[in-house]
Protein backbone atom coordinates (compact mmCIF):
# COMPACT_ATOMS: atom_id res chain seq x y z
CA UNK A 1 0.00 0.00 0.00
CA UNK A 2 1.31 3.39 -1.09
CA UNK A 3 -0.09 6.97 0.12
CA UNK A 4 0.36 8.68 -3.19
CA UNK A 5 3.44 11.28 -1.52
CA UNK A 6 6.21 10.55 -4.24
CA UNK A 7 9.75 10.35 -2.48
CA UNK A 8 11.99 11.02 -5.94
CA UNK A 9 11.88 11.63 -9.22
CA UNK A 10 13.56 9.40 -11.23
CA UNK A 11 14.50 8.24 -15.16
CA UNK A 12 14.12 5.39 -17.29
CA UNK A 13 17.56 3.93 -18.10
CA UNK A 14 16.28 1.66 -20.60
CA UNK A 15 13.31 -0.73 -21.91
CA UNK A 16 14.45 -4.12 -23.49
CA UNK A 17 12.14 -6.98 -24.22
CA UNK A 18 11.59 -9.89 -21.94
CA UNK A 19 9.93 -12.92 -23.88
CA UNK A 20 6.32 -11.23 -24.25
CA UNK A 21 6.98 -8.38 -21.28
CA UNK A 22 9.28 -5.75 -20.76
CA UNK A 23 12.33 -5.33 -18.95
CA UNK A 24 12.78 -2.11 -17.57
CA UNK A 25 15.49 -0.08 -15.43
CA UNK A 26 14.87 3.43 -13.38
CA UNK A 27 17.73 5.72 -12.04
CA UNK A 28 16.84 6.87 -8.48
CA UNK A 29 18.45 7.42 -5.14
CA UNK A 30 16.25 7.78 -2.12
CA UNK A 31 13.72 4.24 -2.97
CA UNK A 32 17.13 2.46 -2.72
CA UNK A 33 18.13 3.12 0.93
CA UNK A 34 16.77 -0.02 2.05
CA UNK A 35 16.33 -1.84 -1.52
CA UNK A 36 16.27 -5.82 -1.60
CA UNK A 37 15.25 -8.23 -3.84
CA UNK A 38 11.58 -8.22 -4.54
CA UNK A 39 10.94 -5.33 -2.78
CA UNK A 40 7.85 -3.40 -4.23
CA UNK A 41 7.93 0.42 -5.72
CA UNK A 42 5.63 2.07 -7.14
CA UNK A 43 6.44 3.33 -10.76
CA UNK A 44 4.08 6.55 -12.10
CA UNK A 45 1.29 5.13 -9.22
CA UNK A 46 1.85 1.41 -10.66
CA UNK A 47 3.15 -1.10 -8.08
CA UNK A 48 6.11 -3.36 -9.32
CA UNK A 49 8.81 -5.21 -8.06
CA UNK A 50 12.96 -4.97 -7.72
CA UNK A 51 14.28 -7.82 -9.51
CA UNK A 52 18.07 -6.53 -9.35
CA UNK A 53 19.85 -2.94 -8.33
CA UNK A 54 22.82 -1.24 -8.06
CA UNK A 55 23.97 1.39 -6.34
CA UNK A 56 22.01 4.27 -8.62
CA UNK A 57 19.41 2.33 -10.29
CA UNK A 58 17.08 -0.95 -10.13
CA UNK A 59 15.49 -2.87 -12.84
CA UNK A 60 11.93 -4.54 -12.78
CA UNK A 61 9.88 -6.43 -15.10
CA UNK A 62 6.78 -5.62 -16.75
CA UNK A 63 3.98 -8.28 -18.23
CA UNK A 64 2.36 -7.74 -21.27
CA UNK A 65 -0.95 -6.46 -19.02
CA UNK A 66 1.20 -3.85 -17.14
CA UNK A 67 2.69 -2.33 -20.60
CA UNK A 68 -0.87 -2.38 -22.52
CA UNK A 69 -2.85 -1.05 -19.64
CA UNK A 70 -0.89 1.79 -18.07
CA UNK A 71 0.84 4.64 -19.51
CA UNK A 72 4.65 2.38 -18.74
CA UNK A 73 4.02 1.01 -22.65
CA UNK A 74 4.82 4.47 -23.48
CA UNK A 75 7.62 5.44 -21.38
CA UNK A 76 10.93 6.02 -23.62
CA UNK A 77 14.77 6.58 -22.56
CA UNK A 78 14.91 9.77 -20.25
CA UNK A 79 11.40 9.88 -19.08
CA UNK A 80 10.77 10.78 -15.86
CA UNK A 81 9.14 8.84 -13.33
CA UNK A 82 7.55 9.46 -10.02
CA UNK A 83 8.73 7.02 -7.24
CA UNK A 84 7.63 5.60 -4.05
CA UNK A 85 8.16 2.94 -1.45
CA UNK A 86 5.16 1.31 0.13
CA UNK A 87 4.14 2.91 3.57
CA UNK A 88 5.84 1.65 7.30
CA UNK A 89 3.60 1.29 9.81
CA UNK A 90 5.43 3.67 11.69
CA UNK A 91 5.31 6.41 8.70
CA UNK A 92 2.68 9.47 8.78
CA UNK A 93 -0.09 9.00 6.20
CA UNK A 94 0.50 12.17 4.71
CA UNK A 95 -1.81 11.12 1.32
CA UNK A 96 -4.95 8.53 0.74
CA UNK A 97 -4.81 5.02 0.40
CA UNK A 98 -2.84 4.20 -2.79
CA UNK A 99 -2.63 0.72 -4.22
CA UNK A 100 -0.52 0.94 -7.44
CA UNK A 101 -3.20 -0.86 -9.11
CA UNK A 102 -3.64 1.22 -12.10
CA UNK A 103 -7.51 1.44 -13.31
CA UNK A 104 -6.64 3.09 -16.87
CA UNK A 105 -4.82 6.00 -18.06
CA UNK A 106 -6.50 9.20 -19.18
CA UNK A 107 -5.02 12.41 -20.95
CA UNK A 108 -4.19 15.58 -20.02
CA UNK A 109 -6.74 18.52 -21.62
CA UNK A 110 -5.57 21.79 -20.33
CA UNK A 111 -2.77 22.84 -18.09
CA UNK A 112 -3.07 26.56 -17.30
CA UNK A 113 -0.49 28.45 -14.67
CA UNK A 114 -2.36 30.39 -12.19
CA UNK A 115 -1.67 33.41 -10.44
CA UNK A 116 0.05 32.05 -7.35
CA UNK A 117 2.32 30.00 -9.28
CA UNK A 118 -0.17 27.02 -9.25
CA UNK A 119 -1.19 24.78 -11.97
CA UNK A 120 -4.99 23.39 -12.94
CA UNK A 121 -4.82 20.38 -14.80
CA UNK A 122 -7.72 19.17 -16.91
CA UNK A 123 -7.77 15.23 -17.33
CA UNK A 124 -10.68 13.48 -19.61
CA UNK A 125 -13.21 11.74 -17.24
CA UNK A 126 -14.15 8.02 -18.66
CA UNK A 127 -17.86 6.96 -18.53
CA UNK A 128 -16.31 3.62 -16.23
CA UNK A 129 -14.78 6.33 -13.54
CA UNK A 130 -17.80 8.59 -13.05
CA UNK A 131 -19.03 7.14 -10.18
CA UNK A 132 -15.81 7.11 -8.65
CA UNK A 133 -14.80 10.87 -8.96
CA UNK A 134 -16.38 13.43 -6.82
CA UNK A 135 -15.70 17.02 -6.03
CA UNK A 136 -12.90 16.84 -3.14
CA UNK A 137 -12.29 13.52 -3.47
CA UNK A 138 -9.03 11.67 -3.86
CA UNK A 139 -7.37 10.17 -7.07
CA UNK A 140 -3.91 9.06 -7.54
CA UNK A 141 -2.30 10.70 -10.59
CA UNK A 142 0.70 8.84 -12.17
CA UNK A 143 0.43 7.81 -8.43
CA UNK A 144 0.61 11.30 -7.17
CA UNK A 145 -2.49 11.90 -4.49
CA UNK A 146 -4.37 15.02 -5.53
CA UNK A 147 -8.08 16.29 -4.38
CA UNK A 148 -10.20 16.82 -7.15
CA UNK A 149 -10.86 20.31 -7.65
CA UNK A 150 -13.86 20.46 -10.34
CA UNK A 151 -16.10 17.56 -11.84
CA UNK A 152 -17.82 18.17 -15.69
CA UNK A 153 -19.66 15.70 -17.43
CA UNK A 154 -16.71 14.18 -19.40
CA UNK A 155 -13.77 15.93 -17.33
CA UNK A 156 -11.93 16.57 -14.04
CA UNK A 157 -9.66 18.84 -12.62
CA UNK A 158 -6.67 18.98 -10.34
CA UNK A 159 -4.78 22.03 -8.67
CA UNK A 160 -0.99 21.68 -8.52
CA UNK A 161 0.77 23.55 -5.83
CA UNK A 162 4.08 24.95 -6.71
CA UNK A 163 5.92 22.08 -4.86
CA UNK A 164 3.91 19.35 -6.13
CA UNK A 165 4.27 20.56 -9.96
CA UNK A 166 8.72 20.62 -8.91
CA UNK A 167 9.19 17.69 -7.02
CA UNK A 168 6.98 15.37 -9.45
CA UNK A 169 6.69 14.59 -13.08
CA UNK A 170 3.90 16.75 -13.70
CA UNK A 171 6.29 19.98 -14.50
CA UNK A 172 7.30 17.80 -17.67
CA UNK A 173 3.83 16.66 -18.97
CA UNK A 174 2.36 18.60 -21.91
CA UNK A 175 -1.37 18.71 -23.03
CA UNK A 176 -2.26 15.59 -24.54
CA UNK A 177 -0.03 13.28 -22.12
CA UNK A 178 -1.13 10.34 -21.15
CA UNK A 179 -1.02 9.44 -17.37
CA UNK A 180 -2.03 6.63 -14.68
CA UNK A 181 -5.50 6.66 -13.25
CA UNK A 182 -6.27 5.23 -9.45
CA UNK A 183 -9.59 6.17 -8.67
CA UNK A 184 -10.00 5.42 -4.46
CA UNK A 185 -10.60 2.23 -3.50
CA UNK A 186 -12.99 3.66 -0.82
CA UNK A 187 -15.13 4.61 -3.38
CA UNK A 188 -15.30 1.14 -5.21
CA UNK A 189 -15.85 -0.87 -2.01
CA UNK A 190 -18.67 1.74 -1.27
CA UNK A 191 -20.22 0.53 -4.66
CA UNK A 192 -19.56 -2.72 -3.94
CA UNK A 193 -21.77 -2.86 -0.63
CA UNK A 194 -24.64 -0.75 -2.18
CA UNK A 195 -24.72 -3.13 -4.87
CA UNK A 196 -24.72 -6.42 -2.46
CA UNK A 197 -27.61 -4.66 -0.93
CA UNK A 198 -29.74 -4.23 -3.75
Amino acid sequence: MFTGIIEEVGKVRSISPSGSGSSLTFSANKVLEDIEIGSSIAVNGCCLTAISFGEDWWTTDAVPETMDKTSLGSLTKGNPVNLERPLQTSGRFGGHIVQGHIDGTTNIQSIDMQDDQSYRFVFELKAEWEQYVCHKGSIAIDGISLTVAAVGSNSFEVAVIPHTWSATNLGAKVVGDAVNIEVDILAKYVERQLSAKK
